[in-house]
């Protein structure tokens, strides 16, 4: 890397843009939080290992990292984020019980990619490796890296099209500031990060959010809970984390799916609550009667539909769901996690958008464990068909497990890229 002209005129012309955009920043809802510590260095202190985890997908990945990593020696680890959900999920799953007692750990804010702050905070943290997860791809910060002569890594390296495309503009850029290692989780993103990073050193990986499922035992006492109130001769067809923009169309899916197959009971588990409100009054403008799952105090004895108004109880039902159909799936959402489903032996059906969640591979559909289907429509006619026909859940569950199994290993090959330096 050569410290040139263009650089260093890029930099100067970079910070005057993060300078202007402060104000702005500071008033927003997602980087106000921390937002002094954002802007500062002085708060930090030495670390050997800094890793960088911008939000809650990543948090997890640093989650797992860290619960698996088993150094000879004495390390400081410093782990950052970019947002509330991050910070929060860090700070709850990394305690001191958790982790290698040769770990010090601490969790920090993410700086701004000012130079100025970035070239402060890196001569005080003065990493030995730098980790950063999936996409965080920031001049400034690779730049001062590798001038302090730090390793850096990019660990479940993933480049959407969009941003590959974006990236590929400033590829004059990227030049000036490869990588040590990149570990992709897929050929595709491989290539994708060849192309950008002319040079780099661009290994596969398997998908450590096959090690990030979550695999918590079941709430005992919201399952009773839910069981009381479902009738036992009625199979429980889930239609979940419902998105706004696709709301028109889960109305059809649940019209024709109790036009094609009456006696069953489905739950509509709406993505935010705030919705809930707004589907009260859809459900009563297609004249479709429902039942507020809170206010329910008796067992049901007809099929008939549930709204389901209370957070945190969606990955219990599934235990019990005959089918699950996925959201976030019928228009380009990104789609939402149909592994945690399949793996508890419900049927499961996605639309064809699931962008977020491409990790799981289409062998995941060519195994039959999870139904992708392209519209409203099929969706419907799919959940009907697995409702006459359902099969073995045993089975079913036995092969989501094994298919999970057969694709981890990710942050086992982390952990030893990481350590390596620290070998003796």
């Amino acid at each position: 890397m050569i410290k040139n002209a263009f650089i260093l005129n890029f930099f100067k012309l970079y910070n005057m843009v993060w300078r202007l955009c402060l104000p702005l920043l500071k008033k927003n809802r997602r980087m106000r939080s921390g937002f002094q510590k954002r802007i500062g260095h002085l708060h930090h202190t030495k670390a050997d290992i800094w890793i960088q985890a911008a939000s809650a997908g990543e948090a997890y990945l640093a989650v797992n990292i860290l619960k698996n990593l088993s150094p000879k020696t004495y390390l400081k680890i410093l782990v950052t984020t970019t947002t509330s959900q991050g910070m929060d999920i860090l700070k709850t799953r990394l305690t001191g019980l958790m982790i290698h007692k040769f770990i010090d750990l601490k969790i920090e804010w993410f700086p701004f990619d000012m130079p100025d702050t970035i070239e402060e905070t890196i001569k005080i943290i003065n990493p030995r490796v730098m980790v950063l997860l999936e996409t965080e791809i920031w001049p400034s910060l690779l730049y001062y890296l590798k001038l302090n002569k730090t390793r850096v890594f990019i660990i479940n390296a993933r480049l959407s099209r969009t941003s590959y495309t974006r990236y590929l503009k400033t590829k004059f850029l990227w030049m000036h500031l490869s990588p040590d290692i990149i570990l992709a989780t897929s050929e595709q993103d491989a290539q994708r990060y060849a192309k950008v990073f002319e040079g780099a050193r661009v290994n596969l990986m398997p998908n450590i959010k096959f090690e990030s499922i979550d695999m918590d035992k079941t709430d005992v006492n919201t399952l009773k809970q839910i069981k009381k109130i479902l009738p036992e001769n009625l199979p429980l067809t889930i239609l979940a984390s419902i998105r706004k923009k696709e709301e028109k169309e889960i109305i059809h899916i649940v019209k024709e799916i109790i036009k094609l197959f009456p006696d069953q009971v489905v739950a509509i588990f709406p993505r935010h609550m705030h919705r809930i409100r707004a589907w009260e009054k859809r459900l009563a403008a297609q004249n479709l009667k429902f039942h507020l799952g809170s206010t329910i105090n008796f067992s049901i004895k007809d099929p008939g539909i549930i709204l389901w108004d209370t957070f945190g109880e969606l990955k219990t039902a599934y235990g019990i769901a005959s089918v699950v159909f996925v959201g976030g799936s019928l228009k380009p959402l990104g789609g939402q996690n149909f592994i945690e489903p399949a793996i508890q032996g419900a049927i499961t059906v996605t639309g064809p958008y699931y962008d977020d969640f491409a990790w799981a591979t289409d062998d995941i559909f060519k195994k039959g464990i999870v139904i992708k289907k392209n519209n409203w429509k099929a969706v419907a006619q799919a959940i009907a068909k697995s409702l006459e026909k359902q099969g073995n859940r045993s089975l079913r569950k036995r092969l989501a497990m094994e298919y999970l199994q057969s694709n981890q290993g990710g942050t086992y090959q982390a952990c030893n890229e990481i350590l390596k330096p620290f070998d003796v």
